[in-house]
């Protein structure tokens, strides 16, 4: 059953938050290049074109390094779309990679088009593991081992630390939400395949969890580039 409540309207909300959360839907967007998530996932030669436009963005020759780095970009747009229109709606929108549209602008996070917005007809947590994990981050930390031969460890810790700073952002400009997103984030956490990807901390349930993951995303090799703040490095020095 598909209902009304996941609109063009309810994504405009969710796009406002910030350019992590923005989707375009509708008619077309405008402007060339959008091609449909599944082509990202199974066409090697468009993963492999779009690995080397961030490497090119990241000023060195390391595919591995911008793999990663467009792997955790582009998990964090699924999670943010996702988990706040769950926490704004109470429901969450199919974000299947037949329905949800792609394309690299020139500089920025993978932009995005969904446009015929419906909901996955699942409860919040069931709905989201679907539609951002087994729709996309499965086949997507696939498709980038294959091309690039990023670890699985560093991709389940990028998609575990992308939920993170989505919730924290959402939590930072909307702390008003029809589903409160602490638990629903760590439902997520504590669930195959993020189970076990970092160790999760909280004073309350109403703040933000505070987040160490078991992994490194590979930015620290950027020229001029430091560690991110949940990264297994930092916890590394301090125990050093």
């Amino acid at each position: 059953m598909v209902t009304a409540v996941v609109t063009s309207g309810a994504l405009a909300r969710v796009s406002a938050i910030g350019p992590y959360f923005a989707v375009a839907t509708g008619p077309h967007p405008g402007g060339p290049g959008f091609r449909p998530m599944t082509d990202l996932y199974t066409d090697p030669e468009v993963l492999a074109d779009g690995v080397r436009v961030v490497a090119g963005r990241l000023g060195g020759d390391q595919p591995r390094v911008a793999a990663s780095a467009l792997h955790l970009g582009t998990a964090s747009r699924l999670w943010s779309i996702a988990l706040a229109c769950a926490a704004l709606t109470g429901r969450v929108p199919d974000l299947a990679p037949e329905r949800l549209w792609w394309r690299l602008p020139p500089s920025g996070p993978l932009d995005l088009w969904l446009p015929d917005p419906r909901e996955v007809d699942r409860e919040p947590h069931p709905a989201l593991h679907h539609t951002v994990i087994a729709e996309n981050l499965t086949p997507w930390a696939d498709a980038i081992r294959r091309v690039s031969g990023v670890s699985p460890h560093t991709l389940r810790g990028n998609a575990a630390s992308a939920l993170i700073g989505a919730h924290r952002v959402l939590l930072a400009g909307t702390p008003r939400t029809v589903l409160p997103v602490v638990p629903l984030v760590r439902a997520l956490l504590d669930r195959p395949p993020l189970a076990g990807a970092g160790t999760t901390h909280h004073a309350t349930p109403a703040e933000p969890l505070a987040y160490q993951r078991h992994s490194c995303c590979l930015y620290y090799r950027v020229p001029d580039a430091g560690t991110c703040g949940d990264c297994v490095l930092n916890l590394k020095e301090k125990t050093a």
